[in-house]
């Protein structure tokens, strides 16, 4: 009997010095994120009933363009809207009129508007090219908690200047959107790529 109480009391002692030492804590998991499965990327032309305006490019099928309506909005304005994504990408047009003056404006307005985010942006990435036809590209990437993650402007230095942004109309953090940002980014280089003007 004595052999069983001290075999008790040894398994008794393990137990307390095996919690005895270093405190566990427990944390609970970190939030988690819905994958999302995005469709293959198709386009569509540019619609009919936009026919009158200077420019076209070929956009998302997941998508719909309509003219702004906003209260800043100009001639040949117009949004196209992700309703699944709740996305907005702003496209802005400004005539030129063989003005380098009008065009070094356009150029300045479009940096600062980019660079008006470098408060909360913790990255902004520049990219130049050109098209083509010789038109000047510039893309912007933008990183941190910012509205606009992804813009870019294009223009044949004489006529035309046409510009875009992505927005989202929300708080979510942008690593969770990473994955809609990197999607749409994709659409906007399509349509960046097929932009042509219209005399």
């Amino acid at each position: 009997m004595n052999k069983f109480f001290s075999g008790i009391g040894i398994v008794f002692l393990v137990f307390i010095w095996a919690c005895g030492g270093e405190e566990q804590v427990f944390l609970p998991k970190p939030k988690g994120y819905h994958r999302i499965e995005f469709p293959k990327h198709t386009f569509q032309e540019f619609p009919k009933e936009f026919g009158n305006f200077p420019y076209a490019f070929r956009f998302s099928d997941q998508a719909e363009m309509k003219p702004d309506t906003s209260k800043m909005s100009e001639p040949y304005w117009a949004e196209i809207y992700y309703p699944q994504y709740n996305a907005t990408i702003d496209i802005s047009y400004k005539p030129i009129y063989n003005s380098l003056d009008s065009l070094a404006g356009y150029f300045n307005t479009s940096l600062k508007l980019t660079h008006k985010h470098s408060i909360r942006a913790t990255k902004i990435e520049e990219y130049k090219s050109y098209g083509e036809n010789g038109d000047i590209i510039m893309e912007f990437e933008l990183e941190g908690q910012v509205p606009s993650q992804y813009q870019f402007f294009r223009t044949d230095s004489a006529q035309h200047f046409l510009r875009a942004a992505l927005y989202f109309p929300t708080s979510t953090a942008n690593d969770s959107l990473a994955p809609v940002i990197n999607y749409i980014r994709e659409d906007m280089q399509e349509m960046l790529k097929t932009v042509t003007w219209k005399d």
